[in-house]
């Protein structure tokens, strides 16, 4: 018994000798990035082992810093999912540079922009639901629904039904192949809306109260579909020019009048140089002719109100003489006599 117990030890010694133990001991920590499961190894390299045997020295390096870092991922918080521990990653710490820019959130479609306005939640649906009429469970949808109203074999006429002889059957077929073009164009819209660009013109639906407008892009469009794009169609006599026809450009000749072409690129030219300014020379010496006189009237107004401030001075306050104006009106008597 003492030597099937010593056996199994030493087997049991044997196999554990070919695993390494999970503590590594390390002069200098290493840098470990969790969230990028990164880890940088600074301490330097033992150049005898690695001229010795440089795969197998790199390969326990690897496996020792690879195991430091599985070490890492063990002290963080973890959880079960689906019956498997998972851990969940913090935030990365070194910026890895991307091969491609981040991809860009998907663009809400209007359904998904009006649900998310008014707060409508999405409830999943089961694919297999209950058949009255076969007793069984079929698909929601696709081949073999339940409950698909195109195989039934007979229809009943409502009773507010316009025209009684209408074919039900096509009918119920065309507004299908309606609704699924209908859902198509949706969906183009969509995907043109999330790449900014437009989906192009399905023509004119129909209308009961067609307005007036409506009823000249239909005239527009109507003469546009002929072979000839419209060319040779008839105009009534007092029909006006169409508000939905584009302009036809026009295009010169490669070789024509020389004249002509002269004449337009002068014209380009004296565009260009209109955009520099011009100085009007009669016009500045006039301004300056101007400014003279003002400043000259000036002065004359400042050098006479001095002299009449001096001759007050020197008259003491005294009355104005009177003999002036006297003298004007006896000149003025003497000349009536």
């Amino acid at each position: 018994m003492a030597d099937l117990v010593e056996r199994v030890l030493k087997e049991a010694a044997e196999r554990e000798s070919h695993y390494k133990t999970i503590e590594v001991h390390k002069d200098i920590e290493l840098e470990i990035d969790p969230g990028n499961l990164l880890t940088v190894d600074t301490n330097p390299l033992d150049a005898t082992k690695l001229k010795k045997n440089r795969e197998e020295y790199l390969k326990s390096l690897a496996r020792d810093n690879t195991q430091l870092l599985i070490n890492t991922l063990w002290q963080l918080p973890t959880e079960k999912v689906d019956e498997a521990i998972v851990v969940k990653l913090p935030d990365p710490k070194t910026p890895i540079p991307r091969e491609k820019p981040v991809p860009k959130d998907k663009a809400l479609t209007k359904w998904q922009q009006y649900a998310q306005l008014k707060g409508i939640q999405k409830r999943k649906k089961s694919r297999m639901m209950w058949d009255d009429q076969s007793k069984e469970w079929k698909p929601r949808w696709g081949y073999k629904r339940g409950n698909d109203d195109t195989q039934e074999w007979c229809i009943e006429v409502p009773d507010n039904a316009e025209d009684p002889n209408v074919d039900l059957f096509a009918k119920k077929n065309k507004e299908k192949k309606e609704r699924v073009a209908k859902n198509e164009l949706q969906r183009l819209r969509n995907i043109a809306r999330s790449q900014k660009s437009k989906v192009p013109g399905v023509g004119l639906t129909p209308t009961e109260a067609p307005s007036k407008d409506y009823l000249g892009k239909a005239l527009a469009l109507a003469r546009k579909s002929t072979a000839s794009i419209g060319k040779f169609t008839d105009k009534l006599p007092t029909e006006k020019p169409s508000k939905h026809t584009g302009k036809k450009r026009k295009f010169e000749p490669n070789y024509g009048d020389v004249e002509r072409e002269s004449k337009k690129q002068l014209k380009i030219l004296n565009h260009i140089q209109n955009r520099i300014p011009i100085v009007n020379t009669t016009k500045a010496a006039n301004r300056h002719i101007m400014e003279e006189q003002r400043s000259r009237a000036r002065r004359r107004r400042e050098e006479d109100g001095g002299k009449q401030k001096g001759g007050k001075n020197k008259g003491g306050g005294g009355k104005k003489k009177g003999g002036f104006k006297a003298g004007k009106k006896g000149k003025a008597g003497g000349k009536k006599r």
